[in-house]
């Protein structure tokens, strides 16, 4: 059973450490793509893996809850927030090396971004990442939903990873003998799919036919297994080949995603059909609720056209699913997590009346969260 969070104790304890890498209730629509949510108690930034460890260990003896979370690309934070600590992965540094002339390993920390390493790696003339093109976050995050594009995934390049296990320290949460361990998996380890990963299951919310939202109980200290290093392989390629095909596709992606602020798609394609046309089908492109909308260029983005709440943007998903779940017979599966205090706060559901306003242009670009 936690007990109640002491914000001021635990700030005085990790300030002397963080310093300017601490903050007390920080907003969390600063830390993703959707620019939604309430704040964080304690929000920090982690730059080293023995900054993750300590700060994993030293949680499960004071009983303080901690959230490690990525780039927030694929996150919808509660408007209500979140209790405890939330700690940003900044372990963002890797190394590329040469097994023979046409082959590479590359050793990155989860916290790398996609697009910084894969240009990287193409202006040095190795392949395998430029699928990537586009997938906003980090590499630690794609592990987890096993990202991907133009059929191809992160698993198709991906050799092992390490991860600080945590689950433990879960278990025996007051504990002072709990340890977090860090472990290697292999690829055949990971249960990886379309979109998925043997992390994933545990973490992802449902909806129900009903329209009811299916949370995942939290733990002390989440996710269990924290994913903290990658190792991919890659081949040799031409590097103007490669910056020429990640030039088109980055083109092509801007062409089809929506302007206003988004995370990539909201649910996962089901097998043979795709989302988009699923929503469309039931009459939802374009449809608004608050300050979200079903956006009327690719029905499986939401779009906050400029002050919606992360609760105009659930209501959207679940009635988009609820929809396509009664007239199509889909059963939708969410692409995105929803984290924070979901249950402390009144969440419209399938009742909910839809309009179809116009969208605005965006008065700021779309970041890359």
């Amino acid at each position: 059973m936690m007990r109640a969070f002491d914000i001021d104790n635990s700030y005085k304890m990790l300030s002397p450490h963080f310093q300017q890498r601490i903050h007390k209730q920080e907003p969390l629509a600063r830390h993703n793509s959707f620019g939604t949510g309430g704040t964080a108690d304690l929000w920090l930034t982690l730059k080293t893996r023995e900054e993750l460890a300590k700060m994993v260990q030293l949680c499960t003896k004071e009983n303080w809850p901690l959230l490690i979370v990525g780039a927030g690309s694929n996150i919808l934070y509660a408007d209500a927030g979140i209790r405890g600590i939330v700690a940003e992965m900044g372990l963002s540094s890797y190394d590329i090396e040469p097994l023979s002339e046409q082959e590479a390993l590359v050793l990155a920390d989860a916290g790398v971004r996609w697009e910084r390493l894969l240009r990287r790696t193409a202006s040095l003339g190795w392949g395998g990442l430029e699928f990537g093109v586009g997938i906003p976050g980090t590499l630690g995050g794609g592990v987890v939903s096993n990202a991907g594009s133009h059929t191809q995934s992160l698993g198709d390049v991906l050799n092992w990873i390490e991860v600080l296990d945590a689950r433990g320290c879960n278990l025996k949460a007051q504990g002072e003998d709990a340890v977090a361990i860090m472990r290697r998996y292999q690829h055949a380890e990971l249960a990886l799919g379309y979109r998925t990963s043997r992390f994933r299951q545990q973490r992802r919310a449902t909806i129900d036919a009903e329209g009811h939202l299916v949370l995942i109980p939290r733990g002390l200290i989440e996710p269990g297994e924290i994913v903290v290093r990658l190792g991919l392989h890659l081949q040799r390629e031409d590097s103007g080949v490669l910056s020429s095909f990640i030039e088109r596709q980055k083109q092509a992606r801007q062409q089809a995603e929506p302007e206003q602020r988004h995370i990539g798609s909201v649910f996962i394609d089901p097998p043979g059909r795709r989302a988009d046309e699923l929503i469309a089908q039931v009459g939802l492109r374009g449809a608004c609720y608050g300050k979200a909308q079903i956006s009327p260029k690719d029905a499986n983005y939401i779009v906050n056209l400029g002050g919606a709440t992360s609760s105009d943007i659930l209501a959207l998903i679940v009635k988009a699913h609820h929809q396509v779940l009664l007239h199509c017979g889909v059963q939708l599966e969410l692409n995105l997590e929803l984290l924070g205090e979901w249950h402390t706060q009144q969440i419209q559901t399938v009742p909910i009346e839809v309009s179809y306003a116009t969208a605005q242009a965006p008065t700021e670009p779309h970041p890359n969260v």
